[in-house]
């Protein structure tokens, strides 16, 4: 399916379209919602919900931490997030079990679930379940979201992410989104910046190499505390560092903005299919040219020449750097604002709507058959 209208079949508003939608919003484990600084999908759980409610919706939100956003009841599995267990198995599951009691005891038109676990249990729910893919869906996870069949409706992030497993049950697609008003435009120079994960996929060494052979200074800064991150950090990484190759650090929701705002260009060397990649959105919002690798998103988000530079290799990554400053910010920022969150709202409401309406006209349809007695 690839778009969805509201609408009854009469041409006027159904009720469903009238009414507003009570919604139950499940979030991962991991990170507070919003995330006070690593947490991608916490946070765009957490501009979804927002933008919901300020739509007249009512959200029921299950995460772990402190209540933080605007949805009008919030349940915590855990009153700390366990994000020191990142990656073991229990608190996903004990997470999604809890998730999905709270949820039963909600009078609610439709789940939307963004766990891993969570989906497991949408079969035999009486509301649909949305899930949004914020992963890979080729090998395993692709895997999984096939065996999930029909009993969940799934939203690809990219036309990229769903060309890959056909077969998934799309919904439809929606971008992810950002506040591209609270990101401030920056002027830019003085450095390249790295921003993002501490993973092989994530081609930090790739960056290092390309601005060194470039001449410039790089900054370097993401989440540093998964043993993988941390191995591969003190492999690949460590060695490269010094002569203008500096590691800041993680940074927070106003360091973020203000490395991006300052930075002459972001990098972003993946060396996977990468569905998304919400920081180069953030980037183009502060009016930051985005440098990448043609690998999966890339270039349904960054438009080469006018947005930053879509390359096919490493050496590309050296001639995009020396052409950067011909690239205009105001330019990148308007690039950015097509993926602003009111946008991103506006897809999942028309995807929840048409959902809901599909269910209520096939319950109307099926009470209106007529009922054969035998004699």
């Amino acid at each position: 399916m690839a778009a969805l209208s509201p609408g009854s079949l009469d041409g006027r508003p159904s009720a469903a379209a009238e009414r507003p939608l009570r919604i139950g919003m499940l979030a991962p484990p991991w990170f507070a919602v919003p995330p006070s600084g690593y947490g991608g999908i916490e946070a765009m759980v957490a501009g979804l919900v927002a933008g919901l409610v300020a739509r007249g919706h009512h959200v029921v939100l299950v995460g772990a931490g402190e209540p933080k956003t605007a949805a009008q009841r919030f349940h915590a599995v855990f009153s700390d997030p366990p994000s020191s267990r990142l990656g073991e198995p229990m608190p996903e599951v004990l997470h999604a079990a809890v998730a999905a009691a709270l949820i039963e005891r909600e009078e609610l038109d439709l789940v939307h679930d963004h766990t891993l676990a969570g989906p497991l249990l949408a079969r035999g729910r009486p509301v649909p379940t949305v899930v949004t893919a914020h992963g890979p869906v080729s090998g395993e996870p692709g895997d999984y979201l096939v065996a999930l069949g029909t009993s969940v409706e799934v939203v690809a992030i990219s036309e990229a992410q769903r060309r890959l497993r056909p077969e998934v049950n799309w919904l439809t697609t929606v971008h992810n989104g950002i506040d591209v008003a609270s990101f401030p435009l920056g002027k830019g120079g003085g450095y390249l910046l790295f921003l993002g994960r501490f993973n092989p996929d994530k081609g930090a060494h790739l960056a290092i190499d390309a601005a060194r052979a470039a001449g410039r200074r790089l900054l370097l800064a993401g989440k540093l505390n998964e043993p993988a991150e941390r191995a591969y950090f003190a492999d690949a990484v460590a060695p490269r560092l010094g002569a203008g190759i500096e590691y800041v650090g993680e940074a927070d929701a106003l360091t973020k903005r203000e490395l991006l705002a300052g930075a002459e260009a972001l990098l972003f060397p993946v060396k996977w299919d990468e569905p998304f990649g919400l920081v180069m959105v953030e980037a183009m919002a502060c009016g930051t040219p985005v440098i990448a690798l043609r690998r999966g998103s890339v270039p349904e988000i960054v438009t080469d020449g006018e947005s930053g530079f879509v390359v096919d290799d490493e050496d590309g990554l050296v001639r995009a750097i020396d052409a950067v400053e011909l690239l205009d910010r105001r330019r990148c920022r308007a690039r950015a604002e097509l993926f602003d969150s009111a946008r991103m709202v506006e897809g999942y409401e028309a995807s929840y709507r048409a959902l809901v309406e599909g269910r209520e006209l096939s319950a109307r349809a099926q009470s209106d058959d007529p009922v054969l007695v035998s004699a």
